[in-house]
């Protein structure tokens, strides 16, 4: 094996062990910087790009020992070869404890020499090599798995205006949902995973209004009775539509299209569930639905100020809507000035 830009330091307070290894190793063409001074070497090891240390260990100010338990704190895979006299047992035990790889006896020789450290780097090579191909499938899987990622949200939002081209409900009022949507979430305490579904969800809320006839869809003025009842129907047709596909955000918008036009105290449709028993989206995304309405210009109606909308929210908490939802949307009503300002009808 080739050991190209390795840099392997020596350390050994007797400069004529010193040119032996550098003769032995510039025959390896392998590059060596020596030191004579313990602790020079180890401030220059831990500041500079380190191979392999082959140290003595008998050295003043700081023996082979302590070199390497100090070494061993800031840097752990880098081999170690200690130098030491024949019959030191003890100090083989010691130095293996603390971190050593492998170790040589004086007077040096050659030929294992150029074994114990050819095998020694050899080693250190192949694992750094596994461990930049690992972090380069890693980086790899991590690309792709945004592309995806990326994708699927841009195929969303465009699902997400389907029902835009039928309904006097504009992109504004989507994009408003989505954020009003993600708010409630995170501050109802959601974690982020289901954050990131509402806010890709929530505008599926109205897409069952794509199988509403034209004339009732598109009325300029209020329903009567029978028309309400056709309306109402959006919510199965919405949840038929979504609730066979196997996306999980897709899964989420069948789920609120069923429940977003649930009421708290049971009196809402389709289902007339009440309470907790309506999914925790369908009651968020009823609130930022009704108070988005409410606070938007209609064809039959002008848009309410955010405190007539706000004062609704709180007549109707424990009523229409979850009333710790209600709190939390009121809590957050500088939050909710910005997304209403941030989307603005075109």
């Amino acid at each position: 094996m080739e050991f190209e830009n390795i840099k392997i330091i020596s350390i050994d307070d007797n400069e004529n062990n010193l040119f032996l290894i550098e003769a032995i190793c510039e025959d390896m063409n392998l590059n060596v910087t020596s030191f004579s001074n313990p602790l020079d070497a180890l401030v220059y090891s831990l500041k500079n790009k380190v191979d392999m240390i082959l140290i003595d260990y008998m050295m003043p100010t700081l023996n082979g020992l302590e070199f390497i338990e100090e070494f061993r704190v800031h840097k752990k895979n880098v081999p170690i070869i200690m130098i030491t006299a024949a019959g030191d047992e003890d100090i083989h035990k010691s130095a293996f404890e603390l971190g050593a790889n492998d170790f040589l006896s004086k007077p040096i020789n050659t030929v294992l020499f150029q074994a114990r450290v050819q095998n020694l780097l050899s080693d250190y090579q192949n694992r750094l090599l596994l461990e930049d191909r690992a972090k380069l499938l890693e980086q790899e899987v991590a690309k792709a798995t945004k592309e995806l990622i990326d994708k699927e949200h841009e195929t969303l939002k465009i699902l997400g205006k389907t029902a835009e081209y039928k309904d006097p409900e504009t992109a504004s009022h989507i994009a408003r949902v989505a954020y009003y949507s993600k708010m409630l979430a995170r501050e109802y305490g959601l974690n982020e995973k289901e954050q990131d579904l509402i806010y890709y969800a929530a505008p599926f809320h109205d897409i069952g209004k794509i199988g509403v006839e034209d004339k009732i869809l598109l009325k300029p003025a209020r329903l009567d009775e029978e028309e309400l009842k056709i309306m109402q129907n959006h919510s199965m047709i919405g949840y038929d539509i979504l609730k066979d596909a196997k996306s999980d955000y897709l899964q989420a918008g069948a789920t609120i299209a069923l429940t977003h036009h649930e009421k708290y105290d049971g009196t809402g449709y389709p289902n007339k569930l009440k309470g907790e028993d309506i999914h925790i989206y369908g009651r968020i995304v009823a609130i930022a639905d009704v108070f988005d309405a409410l606070t938007s210009q209609r064809p039959y109606k002008k848009a309410w100020e955010i405190n007539e909308a706000m004062n609704f929210l709180t007549e109707n908490r424990a009523k229409h809507f979850d009333p710790k939802l209600v709190d939390i949307f009121i809590t957050n009503k500088n939050e909710v000035l910005e997304i209403f300002n941030s989307f603005k009808e075109s």
